[in-house]
């Protein structure tokens, strides 16, 4: 059990206290409920950009990262489609220091020219390392618009076209800021050795005097039920064929999350699951497969993608996985293969809570999600799930018709 304090300022800014005796340290965790879903569809990349942007300098700060290593200090931030997330840790004597540094770039970054120059080349370059210049780097800059119609799910993280950073102003980026980077738009998490008074006191002083901002309308649109079977095929210069097959799910609240992600353990992790075993191990038709869940707040994907071996073809393989996922449909799992995978997740949970910036990581992500005592109670969600509950998901999981499949193309 994980206990912690909440309040909120006046200007709306949450926040979450969670006291460990066990480290010197302090973690402070700024989440942003800003991702790129968020983004007009004609400006894609811009919560990526403003990841970069806001370690370039603030109003009074124009260094962020000397005055933090000076007291002995650590950050780094991501971004992901539906939240950004910034986190220090610095000795717990130098807490304030934190409060000093994430305050001011709240209040507002030093925007100029020069600075949005420099941090949009890294973001090109970065695209085009990332999805240019790596094997099978472009996949998500197609499975996602074949998979995703109408929700801006559609669109990776780092935005759907250089061009749109490229052609990113620095009016579009003050917008951005002030319509996103809000008090009323975040919460912040301490962890640490540190004493909840004290965080109040912080609070006060650096955060409350920033007004709160007129946040921009989520205006998300949501995606239609998939009917029909859809797929690509595309041919790039990689050492071997592979396949991407994406299905639709549910959001990361719903009950059925946490069977389907119980599935996907089932499925593929670890070398005594089912899809290394029968179809890599046994058959050789891969020589390597994973099935994953997308996680993400709205209505997201499982997915299964694997590199085939030499020799085998597309349809082969593809071919052995549906045998695999009409296996889910058809039979029900064994209790003991159940029980092993709920063992692993409850394990993997217990020990994400060691590390006091996990912690505060964790429960600013449950706190946007709409309760940080998540964090308390999600491993009861995965304990009930029974063998009738994997049998009706996969049977309402794997269809055809639910199914959007990228067929990557060695042109050796």
């Amino acid at each position: 059990m994980i206990k912690f304090d909440k309040f909120t300022l006046e200007n709306g800014l949450r926040f979450i206290v969670h006291r460990d005796e066990t480290t010197p340290m302090a973690a402070v965790n700024i989440l942003y409920n800003i991702g790129a879903k968020d983004e007009n569809p004609e400006k894609t990349g811009f919560a990526h950009l403003f990841e970069h942007l806001m370690f370039g300098g603030s109003v009074n700060i124009p260094n962020y990262d000397a005055p933090l290593q000076r007291v002995g200090g650590d950050n780094n931030a991501w971004t992901n489609n539906d939240i950004t997330n910034y986190y220090l840790t610095v000795p717990k004597d130098n807490l304030e220091t934190a409060f000093w540094l994430e305050s001011d770039r709240m209040l507002s970054l030093a925007f100029s020219e020069k600075s949005l120059e420099v941090q949009k080349n890294v973001v090109i370059e970065e695209f085009k390392q990332r999805y240019f210049n790596q094997p099978y780097g472009d996949v998500w800059l197609y499975l996602r618009p074949l998979a995703y119609k109408q929700h801006p799910y559609q669109w990776p993280t780092i935005g759907k076209s250089i061009d749109h950073i490229e052609n990113a102003s620095l009016e579009d980026v003050k917008s951005f800021f002030f319509h996103h980077y809000a008090p009323n738009n975040a919460v912040v998490v301490v962890s640490g050795n540190i004493e909840i008074e004290e965080v109040k006191a912080l609070a006060q002083k650096w955060f409350a005097p920033i007004e709160k901002r007129e946040i921009a309308e989520k205006a998300i649109p949501q995606e239609s039920e998939q009917t029909e079977f859809r797929s690509m095929h595309l041919e790039r210069d990689v050492p071997f064929d592979a396949i991407y097959m994406a299905f639709h799910m549910g959001k990361r609240l719903d009950e059925d999350f946490y069977i389907i992600d119980l599935i996907s353990d089932i499925l593929s992790n670890g070398q005594s699951s089912r899809i290394f075993q029968s179809l890599v191990k046994d058959q050789n038709l891969f020589s390597s497969i994973d099935a994953y869940l997308t996680g993400d707040f709205d209505p997201g994907l499982f997915l299964i993608t694997g590199k085939l071996s030499d020799g085998v073809s597309m349809e082969e393989a593809e071919q052995a996985i549906w045998t695999e996922l009409n296996k889910m449909k058809e039979s029900k799992v064994s209790e003991y293969e159940l029980q092993k995978v709920k063992n692993k997740i409850e394990s993997s949970l217990v020990f994400s809570e060691i590390s006091y910036l996990n912690k505060a990581m964790n429960l600013a992500t449950y706190e946007i999600l709409g309760d940080a005592n998540i964090i308390n109670t999600e491993v009861l969600l995965y304990r009930k799930v029974n063998i009738e509950d994997i049998l009706n998901a996969s049977a309402k999981l794997f269809r055809k018709e639910n199914c959007s499949t990228l067929y990557y193309h060695s042109k050796k």
